[in-house]
């Protein structure tokens, strides 16, 4: 643990590229020469404060391992996307992150990544693949984590309105803990499912949630397990007024997020969420784990927490840096790490 807290240090201090230079003796191949180890991380999605936070941690944990690091986005694109996998093997990368995608669509492009030789890792997409391992944040837990807040702020029996689009991967894990939470739960009913990923998210989000919300003035919860969705269903509440009448349970966080949320009679009761650019840098290093030759498992979970309004007004956090601060879990996921693999500053 020292070599690792003085490596933090160097990175800290921008010696030789983080700990990729100064260390490449005692660093495993290829990483003992950082500079000619190429990966490119593959986006799906991109909008939204989520995704931003998601690719800096990326970037620092690149720059970290002194690595060079190529950026292809095709904007929920599918086909774009599977067509950038192709491109990122045209490069000669050593490795590639999926983030986010379709099954349909990324499972043969993956399979052609791993077919050249290339080591590849999936954030919240499942492209059906044993040689890549799966990073998630348990999206199941986030939305289980959700809803038994939404059952305590509002006992068993309620009526809901629910934010799904099917065939995203972290979506459909947190649609399996609604679904659950439905059939435990009798006495909750879902009013209306509506959703869309199209871009602005949250507008287009709200638009749909202005239509629902006067077809069922019922409605008392919203589950949006996603922020994009919250902001859309927190604009179209407080335009008709019934932010004092429906409370809103979400995944995800950021900065934006929290400020939403504690705006006065703000109905974005409560969120689960891990660190995004955490959740960038352990994508990162366990690519990096592979590089090496070593095992990251088939699985990478990175634990989430609940946030909720109460906690963020109590504690008077303002932003993403004060949630680190007074919620320690939240700012460093001891997953994928090893002794050789240098940590970003702080």
């Amino acid at each position: 643990m020292l070599r690792r807290e003085f490596m933090k240090l160097a990175v800290a201090a921008g010696i030789g590229l983080s700990g990729g230079a100064a260390f490449a003796a005692d660093m495993p191949a290829p990483f003992d020469k950082p500079e000619e180890v190429k990966i490119a991380l593959v986006r799906y999605l991109s909008t939204g404060d989520f995704f931003q936070s998601y690719l800096s941690g990326v970037e620092k944990q690149s720059a970290a391992l002194g690595v060079d690091l190529r950026v292809l986005d095709s904007r929920q694109d599918a086909a774009l996307q599977a067509d950038m996998v192709d491109q990122a093997i045209a490069l000669g990368v050593d490795g590639i992150i999926i983030q986010h995608g379709l099954t349909e669509s990324m499972k043969a492009a993956a399979q052609r990544a791993v077919d050249a030789g290339i080591k590849v890792v999936a954030f919240d997409v499942n492209v059906e693949n044993d040689a890549i391992p799966q990073i998630e944040q348990s999206d199941y837990l986030l939305g289980k984590l959700a809803l038994e807040q939404a059952i305590k702020d509002n006992g068993d029996s309620f009526t809901a309105g629910y934010v799904y689009v099917p065939g995203i991967a972290p979506l459909d894990r947190r649609d399996v803990a609604w679904k659950e939470v439905k059939e435990a739960n009798p006495g909750i009913t879902e009013a209306a499912m509506f959703g869309t990923l199209d871009n602005p998210i949250a507008n287009s989000v709200a638009n749909q949630a202005r239509s629902v919300l006067q077809a069922n003035p019922n409605i008392n919860v919203v589950f949006a397990p996603y922020d994009e969705f919250a902001k859309g269903v927190k604009i179209a509440v407080d335009e008709a007024g019934l932010n004092q009448d429906i409370a809103i349970y979400s995944a995800d966080v950021s900065t934006a997020d929290i400020s939403a949320m504690r705006e006065p009679d703000s109905a974005w009761a409560a969120t689960v969420a891990t660190n995004p650019a955490v959740v960038g840098e352990v994508s990162v290093r366990t690519l990096a784990l592979m590089l090496a030759g070593e095992d990251p498992g088939k699985q990478v979970v990175v634990p989430p927490t609940l946030i909720t309004q109460d906690f963020l007004n109590e504690q008077d956090v303002k932003n993403m840096e004060e949630l680190g601060q007074k919620m320690p879990q939240f700012q460093h996921a001891d997953v994928s790490v090893a002794e050789w693999i240098p940590l970003p500053a702080r």
